[in-house]
């Protein structure tokens, strides 16, 4: 069966002499695993297609009763240069992508999640890396995926508590004392949740200590 979906790269390895093995998040199956075959060859041409947080159309040859499809074509809608060149975005977005990677289900399609990677990566772009950034992202994930709180705890007032949810990534540069300190609040409730669900740390979370 071939299939046609879009989706963006979270996590890839070597496997074998030449392939590489990814996990995708997409649009329309959720979280997948996939291989590219020979991608690590020097006349490999699917390489930047698995390469982590690359969006793109992807054509999947799945065999009946296998449990990893295989990547035979595609086309890129974006590699995100913007952030490929900044050390802080770089590890925001991989902080992003590990996140997708470790607080979602495989193969359980969610079209909010997918668009919610898409367009912090799309925002990413655009803005500079602010301490608020992860832990709105974190918060976000956390409504999608069922850990929400409709009501904010350690008396966070309820207008940061709706902002850090729904405000555009720009409009989250706090610099008052008040809203440093509910930004600290909120940034325990995700560690918190992170330590609480999550049975090892995230590789990426010391690289982000500081965002999150």
């Amino acid at each position: 069966m071939v299939i046609t979906d879009e989706g963006i790269v979270l996590i890839r390895q070597n496997f074998r002499e030449a392939d590489r093995m990814t996990c995708l998040y997409t649009r329309a199956n959720g979280r997948v695993n996939l291989r590219f075959p020979s991608v690590n060859k020097a006349a490999g041409k699917l390489k930047v297609l698995s390469e982590p947080f690359v969006h793109a159309q992807y054509r999947i040859y799945i065999r009946n009763g296998a449990a990893v499809g295989c990547v035979t074509g595609g086309k890129v809608e974006s590699v995100f240069a913007p952030l490929r060149v900044d050390a802080a975005k770089t590890k925001t977005a991989l902080h992003f992508c590990e996140l997708m990677f470790r607080l979602t289900p495989e193969n359980s399609p969610n079209e909010e999640k997918f668009e919610l990677l898409l367009n912090s990566l799309r925002s990413l772009e655009k803005i500079s890396v602010t301490p608020a950034i992860s832990p709105a992202f974190i918060l976000r994930l956390m409504t999608l995926a069922g850990f929400g709180m409709d009501k904010p705890a350690l008396n966070i007032p309820a207008e940061f508590w709706e902002k850090m949810h729904n405000a555009p990534y720009e409009e989250l540069n706090f610099t008052s004392a008040r809203d440093l300190a509910d930004l600290n609040k909120t940034s325990y409730i995700c560690r918190r949740f992170l330590n609480t669900y999550l049975n090892a740390p995230l590789n990426t979370l010391r690289e982000t200590a500081a965002a999150v």
